[in-house]
């Protein structure tokens, strides 16, 4: 009976090579001839993000409210043999949001990756201590924007039956004392994402969010106690090390390309084990 197996198994024919990995030339940049919109370039998440899309071959058209931050990135991609355009862009303004993204279409002809990473003009402190609207004004920012920027950027990648949405957030039952109403909008970010993704999701198009467990590159150094804040990202972290800027623009990067084409509806988690799903 063994030797009848092992004929078996020796009589089934051998795999075909997968084609990507004959091709590894191919697969050098990632996002080759694919174009992005970036909302929130010109801060240190934003800016990085764009950086590891032009590099890995995306035309990226950066978007945010001071023009002269949103240059100095572009002005580093170009001088990188990089593509990038900017505009200043009121992203919770609707009929700004809508004409721009119409504006990049009509550029560029199409759209496959749009990324909203602006700030929410959260207000931290207790909940017994902050005004009601100071609690709602990063839960109620972070829905109008990602709202209208999805809902732009789908408007057009529905006719090619693709794309791809990124958020930048993440929910989970870990929270800390004193952050306002932040916490909460990050976990509304998810509950849209889970709609978008239930909605696109037959037209091609994956939704998916990045989470960390805090970027310690991006806290000014004058900021009130930022080496405890950065000592509690390190505690937090299961491995060695916590997430730099460019791990944040190389996961982008991959989970924005074909590659991760079966992956939507979820979260991606760069936290180095402080976020435990």
């Amino acid at each position: 009976m063994t030797e009848n197996i092992t004929n078996t198994q020796y009589s089934q024919p051998m795999p075909t090579p997968n084609p990507d990995i004959k091709n590894l030339d191919r697969l050098a940049m990632l996002l080759e001839n694919k174009v992005a919109v970036i909302y929130g370039a010109g801060g240190p998440i934003g800016g990085a993000v764009a950086r590891a899309f032009a590099r890995e071959g995306a035309r990226v058209f950066l978007a945010g409210r001071t023009k002269a931050k949103l240059d100095k990135v572009a002005d580093e991609i170009r001088s990188n043999g990089g593509v990038a355009d900017t505009a200043a862009v009121d992203a919770l303004d609707e009929r700004t949001v809508d004409e721009y993204v119409d504006a990049v279409v009509e550029q560029a002809e199409y759209i496959d990756i749009s990324f909203n990473l602006i700030s929410y003009g959260d207000v931290q402190g207790p909940l017994t201590e902050i005004s009601v609207e100071d609690f709602l004004q990063p839960i109620t920012s972070a829905m109008r924007t990602q709202f209208l920027t999805t809902r732009a950027a789908a408007r057009h990648m529905v006719k090619r039956g693709s794309g791809v949405i990124l958020a930048f957030g993440g929910d989970g039952a870990q929270t800390l004392p004193g952050l306002g109403g932040f916490k909460v909008a990050l976990d509304a970010i998810e509950g849209l994402r889970r709609q978008w993704a239930c909605e696109l999701g037959r037209h091609g198009i994956r939704v998916v969010t990045l989470k960390t467990g805090g970027i310690t590159e991006t806290l000014p150094d004058n900021v009130p106690g930022r080496d405890e804040i950065v000592a509690g990202i390190q505690q937090a972290a299961l491995l060695n090390w916590t997430a730099t800027l460019a791990d944040v623009g190389n996961v982008a990067a991959f989970v924005a390309s074909d590659l991760a084409r079966t992956m939507t509806a979820t979260e991606v988690n760069i936290s180095c084990g402080a976020l435990v799903d």
